[in-house]
């Protein structure tokens, strides 16, 4: 498999609060694709175009603490649908791969909608959907799997697939790992115990960006696990399709990182439109993990001991299985303030002094 150049979109969008909406952000894409593809092609060819998350629909149901149902109802897609198959037919034009996310329906869980990464092949299909496991906890109304847990692994069974679903690619192998899905080790590790070599880990806001957050966990991700990282950044924000201005809340520092943790590509500024891109090489990736000595880790991993760790639940699981999601003030009230009390109770946090 011969090295290939990686693109990270870094694209401005406009908030939707109504799924027709979408358009203009997909045609805004389109134009990128084209340009970013083409300038980053001089070198080595691209096969991958990653979009951050938030580039279909934006944040509205985060921003404006939109009603669980109503977001559904309006917003939310489907996956496949119609914004897949305009992305699909990119693919078709440009022979690449996509990774994107979109607020999205599910079969299963009529009324409810999550939040759902996707690959597409260069036939335009596909061929990947992961719900994202861990949103933003304190605003994100999108249901997780852990959310249902009951009727998820009814559905799909209790294995990693059912959470970290990955695809092999004439690429790769290929996995989701979404926004705040990467402050957690445990995301990244699970998809590299189900084969991952590039993951896509998209977006996060300002100041996290500004005080480093995204660019440590990208690159301790990437370390960890030995895979590479692509991390785009949102651009320029318009809250809303009528506003005049938009705003910089994500704070830029795209990133392509390598499977020893290095930065071979960056975009640090996110005010405007723009694109990463760096090279991707599967075979040298391969070799490594086949035969270092050390920085292999996963070779070394005590899982048995590991699971110590887990053996006591201690964020709910079933908290959406029989009503909607939380509104802002409601989830610190009824989730966050407990699970800190329960972490103090247990001896495992020491609460501050009065």
């Amino acid at each position: 498999m011969k090295p290939f150049t990686a693109v990270g979109l870094v694209s401005t969008v406009r908030g939707v609060k109504n799924r027709n909406k979408i358009k203009r952000n997909l045609e805004h894409i389109a134009e990128m694709i084209a340009a970013a593809t083409w300038l980053s092609g001089m070198d080595l060819p691209v096969r991958l175009v990653a979009l951050p998350e938030g580039a279909l629909q934006g944040f509205t149901d985060e921003v404006f603490d939109t009603d669980h149902a109503e977001y559904a109802n309006s917003v939310a897609i489907d996956i496949p649908g119609d914004e897949t198959e305009f992305l699909g037919n990119l693919a078709k034009q440009w022979n690449i791969f996509i990774m994107g996310q979109a607020k999205a329906k599910h079969e299963s869980f009529p009324g409810k909608y999550f939040n759902v990464g996707f690959i597409i092949d260069p036939s335009g299909q596909v061929i990947l959907r992961h719900h994202k496991v861990a949103p933003l906890y304190p605003v994100e109304h999108s249901v997780t799997p852990y959310d249902v847990w009951d009727k998820w692994t009814e559905l799909y069974g209790k294995k990693l697939e059912s959470f970290y679903p990955t695809v092999e690619t004439e690429i790769g192998t290929l996995g989701i790992m979404m926004a705040n899905e990467g402050s957690y080790p445990e995301n990244a590790r699970a998809l590299a115990m189900n084969g991952a070599e590039i993951v896509y880990r998209a977006s996060y806001p300002h100041p996290a960006t500004g005080n480093e957050y995204f660019t440590i966990q990208n690159r301790a991700r990437a370390l960890d696990n030995n895979m590479y990282i692509i991390a785009p950044n949102l651009a320029a924000y318009y809250l809303d399709q009528e506003s005049d201005l938009p705003v910089d809340t994500f704070g830029g520092n795209s990133l392509i990182v390598d499977y020893k943790g290095r930065i071979v590509g960056q975009h640090a500024y996110g005010g405007t439109s723009g694109y990463v891109a760096g090279t991707v090489d599967i075979e040298a990736l391969r070799d490594f993990r086949a035969r270092a000595q050390w920085g292999n880790w996963m070779k070394d991993l005590q899982t048995e001991q590991y699971q110590l760790i887990y053996e006591q639940e201690i964020y709910p699981k079933n908290l959406y299985l029989n009503r909607d999601p939380y509104k802002h003030q409601e989830f610190r009230e009824k989730v966050t303030d407990p699970l800190v009390k329960k972490l103090q109770k247990k001896g495992i946090w020491t609460p501050p002094s009065e």
